[in-house]
This record gives structure tokens, sequence and C-alpha cells, in this order.
């Protein structure tokens, strides 16, 4: 009798999995990000980034971020500063030279953990159709291999209620080296959701990229 019941709960909990409608599923959750997109136009902030390169922080920059009305990103320099003393001469050329090579590095690095961050409908959509969705706790858990390039992995955490993000972790391959990132989410007191902290780490560079949003403040209508 014991093991009929345990063949009927597994059988049960097969036909639950599926029954997930993982078309509805990402149009939920891409409507969800949608209408909090259009809440945080609403708000200017600052993000910290530090660059740490061997266990020592290099570099060190200050962003102004807001949302423009094509769902876009805009970002805007305040200040940056580094630890790294200017040498004269040829090495001083070759310091600048190797300076430019890691900060193209980064910067592709950044773009390539952006493609994670901001999926489209329709990226969402393919995701989700391979994905392995797992639900515990208010929260839906979503993984799945190949997202962009072959060998990658992307897990996303999902709030069972309203859809928004919890947290999203890749890993990935980038001009054959592995990188890995972290994106953690916060809310305001009115449920708006926004990106906290992040982390990203280049061990080919023997480099982590730390950045923290903060400052969110209401533009003046």
């Amino acid at each position: 009798m014991k093991k009929l019941s345990f063949l009927v709960l597994v059988l049960f909990g097969l036909t639950s999995y599926s029954q997930i409608d993982r078309d509805q599923l990402s149009l939920d959750i891409s409507k969800a990000d949608a209408a909090n997109m259009e809440e945080l136009k609403a708000f200017v902030w600052k993000k910290q980034t530090v660059v740490i390169v061997g266990g020592v922080e290099k570099l060190t920059t200050l962003n102004e971020l807001s949302v423009d009305e094509n769902d876009s990103i805009t970002i805007r320099n305040i200040d940056a500063s580094t630890t790294v003393k200017k040498k004269r001469g040829i090495r001083g050329r070759v310091q600048q030279n190797a300076a430019q090579d890691k900060l193209e590095y980064v910067g592709k690095a950044l773009q390539m953990a952006l493609a994670y961050t901001f999926m489209s409908k329709g990226q969402l959509l393919d995701f989700f159709n391979k994905a392995e969705i797992t639900e515990k706790d208010g929260i839906i858990e979503a993984k799945s291999k190949n997202v962009y390039v072959k060998g990658d992995m992307l897990t996303l955490q999902i709030e069972s209620e309203t859809h928004l993000f919890v947290s999203k972790n890749f890993s990935s391959i980038m001009d054959g080296d592995p990188i890995s990132g972290t994106i953690e989410y916060a809310k305001f007191s009115s449920g708006i959701s926004h990106v906290s902290k992040s982390m990203m780490k280049l061990p080919a560079k023997d480099a982590v990229i730390k950045s923290e949003n903060i400052d969110y403040l209401q533009r003046v209508r």
C-alpha cells in the first residue's frame, strides 16, 4: 500500500509538472517586468562600481542611471578614480595599453551581463520552453543551459505571487574564458522592484566587479 501511495504521488507530481503552461509563465513574467520598468521611469539613481584585480581595488566609478521612454537604461558618468600610479616613458605607454585592454575586457563582460539581466519577451519564451522549473516557498526557480552560448547556464528566481525577479545567476564563456555573475533585487515600500547589488567574476583576469545601486530619487515632474 505504501509503495502504491508513493507511486501515485510520483505520477501526480509528474502530471502537475507537465501541465505547467510555460508560454503563459513567460508572458506573465514579461508583463510584470514591463509594468515594473514603467514604474522605474519615475526614478533616477546612482550606481557605485568597484573593479578588484588580484584582491586589490584598482578602479571605482560612480554613474547616474535612469530608464528612458524606450525602456533602455541611460548611464551618465559622474566620477571615476584609480589606485594605479601612472609610469613614465615607454613603461607608461605599455601600462596604458595594458590598462586599456583590461578596460575593454571588463566592458565586454559587462555588456554580456546585460544580456542576461534584460531579456526580451522572445528570449524569456525560449528560456522557459527549455528550462527546468521548480517552485518552493513562494519562489519559482527556472534553470536552463545553452541560453546564449554553448555551455552557459542561467538561473532565475521569481516571486510566485508578483512574478517579479528575486535574483539572477549566470555562468558563461567569453573569448574562451569562463565568467559568472549574480544580480540581486530589492523592493521599495511601494512594491517596485529594482536591482540592488551585482557581482561578476572574471577569473582569466583575476578580477571581480562589484556594483551597488543607491540613492533612488523620484524625478521632478
